[in-house]
Parts: C-alpha cells; sequence; structure tokens
C-alpha cells in the first residue's frame, strides 16, 4: 500500500503556498487584525477566485470534490499563513455538512452553489462551542439542536459579539430558537451529521495548529540567527538548539497522526472519531510547545506587536478551543483506550475493520 502523497496534491499544496505568501503576508495580517471586516473581505474575494471556495463542493455542483486528504494539506497551509476561519468553516466543514443533508431539504443545491462561488457565507454552531465564528456576518446559520440540524436565517437569531485573543476572528454567542420550520436533519441521520462535522471541523483545527507550529518554528529559526549575543547568533547556543530541535522533533511526530485522520475520515473508517481526536491533540501539543519556546528563543520582546510571532501564538491559542478543546478530545480517545478490547499493535493502524 503506498502512503505517499501523489503529485497533483504536493503541486496543490506548492501552488496554495506560493499563492498565500503573497496575499497573506504578514503585512496584511496585520492589517487584518488592525481594522474591520473589510480587509477579510478583500483576502477572501481573492481566495474565492482562485477556486479555493469549491474544493469540496461535489463535481455536480460545480466544485472538485476533494476530499479529506487533501484539506490535511491545505489545512496546514492556511495555518502557516493564518487565514481567517471562514474559508475551512465554509468551504470544508460547511460544504461537507449540507452536502450530507437529505436532498429533500429544498436550498440545499442553491447553498453548494453558493458556496462554490464564494457567495454564501456560513456560520456553524456546534454543542461542543459555546461561541460560533462569523455569526455576525453569515446569510446562513447551521445550528445544532441535539441531533438536530437546523438552517436558521439570521434575522431568527440574537447576536452577542464575544472578543476572541485572535482579533481577526469574529466570535459571538447566538440565541435561537429551534422549530419545525428550521429543522433540515433529525435522529440518527442528523446524529451521524453532526459527528462527521465535529470530526472534519477538528481535523481542520489539527491541520491548522500544524502549520501554525511550522511557522512560529521558521520564525525562531529565522531569528536565531539573526539576534547576536556575546558576539555570537543565538542560535549558536545549545540550548536554544536543543528548544527548536524539541519543536521540530513534535512537528515530524503529528504529521503521520494528521495524515491517518485525514485517510480514516475520507475512507469512513469505523475508528475516524478516535483517530481524528488524537490527530488534534497531537498536533495542539506542536502548537503548545511552539508557541512556548518561541517565545523563550524571541525574548519577552515575542510577545510585542511588533514582532509577526505574536499573531500566530494568539491564533494558535484561539484554535485550541475550537470544534472541541484537548479535554473533550483526550476524552474521546481515553474512552476508547480504557473501555473497550482493543488491539493497539501497529499492524491495526491502517487496517480497513468491518
Amino acid at each position: 500500500m503506498d502512503f505517499t502523497f501523489t503529485e497533483d496534491q504536493l503541486l496543490f499544496r506548492e501552488a496554495i503556498g506560493r499563492f498565500l505568501s503573497t496575499e497573506a503576508s504578514p503585512e496584511n495580517l496585520r492589517d487584518i487584525w488592525s481594522n474591520e471586516q473589510a480587509p477579510i473581505d478583500n483576502l477572501l474575494e481573492q481566495i474565492c477566485a482562485q477556486g479555493l471556495s469549491a474544493l469540496s463542493i461535489p463535481e455536480a455542483n460545480g466544485g472538485l470534490g476533494m476530499g479529506d486528504i487533501a484539506w490535511s494539506l491545505m489545512t496546514q497551509e492556511l495555518g502557516y499563513y493564518a487565514v481567517v476561519d471562514q474559508l475551512a468553516d465554509a468551504a470544508y466543514v460547511g460544504a461537507g455538512l449540507i452536502s450530507a443533508l437529505p436532498n429533500t431539504v429544498a436550498l440545499k443545491a442553491e447553498y453548494l452553489d453558493k458556496i462554490c462561488e464564494g457567495k454564501l457565507r456560513l456560520a456553524i454552531g456546534h454543542e461542543c462551542s459555546p461561541l460560533v465564528a462569523d455569526a455576525q456576518l453569515a446569510g446562513v446559520l447551521l445550528m445544532q439542536h441535539n441531533n438536530e440540524v437546523h438552517i436558521v436565517s439570521p434575522d431568527n437569531v440574537r447576536i452577542t459579539p464575544n472578543a476572541s485573543i485572535d482579533t481577526s476572528r469574529r466570535l459571538a454567542q447566538v440565541d435561537w430558537q429551534p422549530s419545525d420550520k428550521t429543522c433540515a436533519a433529525s435522529g440518527e441521520e442528523g446524529q451521524i451529521i453532526w459527528q462527521e462535522t465535529l470530526n472534519r471541523g477538528a481535523l481542520s483545527v489539527a491541520g491548522q495548529l500544524l502549520g501554525l507550529a511550522q511557522r512560529m518554528l521558521d520564525l525562531s529559526v529565522e531569528y536565531s540567527l539573526q539576534r547576536k549575543q556575546f558576539g555570537k547568533e543565538i542560535g549558536s547556543f545549545q540550548a536554544v538548539k536543543h528548544q527548536l530541535a524539541d519543536v521540530a522533533g513534535k512537528i515530524e511526530i503529528a504529521k503521520p497522526v494528521l495524515y491517518r485522520a485525514a485517510c480514516s475520515l475520507e475512507n469512513k473508517h469505523p475508528l475516524s472519531d478516535i483517530h481524528v481526536s488524537q490527530a488534534r491533540n497531537f498536533c495542539n501539543d506542536a502548537a503548545a510547545l511552539a508557541a512556548r519556546h518561541s517565545i523563550q528563543v524571541h525574548g519577552a520582546m515575542g510577545y510585542t506587536w511588533e514582532v509577526d510571532l505574536q499573531m500566530y501564538m494568539k491564533r494558535s491559542w484561539a484554535l485550541n478551543n475550537t470544534w472541541g478543546d484537548s479535554t473533550c478530545h483526550q476524552a474521546r480517545v481515553q474512552n476508547y483506550v480504557l473501555n473497550t478490547d482493543v488491539d493497539l499493535a501497529p499492524s491495526k493502524t491502517f487496517e480497513v475493520m468491518s
């Protein structure tokens, strides 16, 4: 079995990285963090113009029909350049949720077409989080009530903004009332949809955290080669080398865990919940260590607005509570390991179980 990425997948990632390196530069990111919505809208328009909003839309609706494995590469680039939540939430998580809805839902095809064209802004409210990203600007809100999926108009909700340590994230508490008119799926069907949505959201966060960890490491390596003490670059000091090597090791350990989770999710492996939660926490551990050691390498100035590091560091902290926190995902793994008769042999890693 070949576990390597295809040439097309690697070229796709390279092309995304080149585009974002220009359009989502630290200078542009500062504008988004400093100002109101306009800079974010400009970036999202450019992203949609590249066709990135169509990646997960079924081909029948004009999209590319790409799966979770491709997104495990894409989200790392989104994390590396600290791109705002809306792209992954709409084009990946939201597109998957809407695609899973029954075909009897009246506006299902229209929603998918609009996401593909970059004309529909989504907000998703899952019970794992009390706050909803982008609710203030969403054209449609997809809300969870028990096992029910509700499609709610922004005119029928009350939105209370909530500040975030990452000022590019527009978070809010949403007060709303479920009804038969807004319910699009329920029962076992709704439960499956929300379970898959949580997994996609957590996988998206995992990829972004891994990208952020790599960005913080790269910034720290660059700084360590420029900053001098006692007439030498601080990167030549063994203590600094050890800190950066620890981060690099954490990143390399997390990568295969992320890719296994993406493979499991795309192929509907029966343990995809466990694999996703494991990847989410491995990638979060890498980002947390990268933030901590990067601050130590930069010194106290790493917290200041003038240093780029603080944006990526704060984004990693903010994502830690998105689509389930570390405790939530740790519990899913622990419940499986401790409460089931499980074979954890390495040969079982990619085994397709019936």
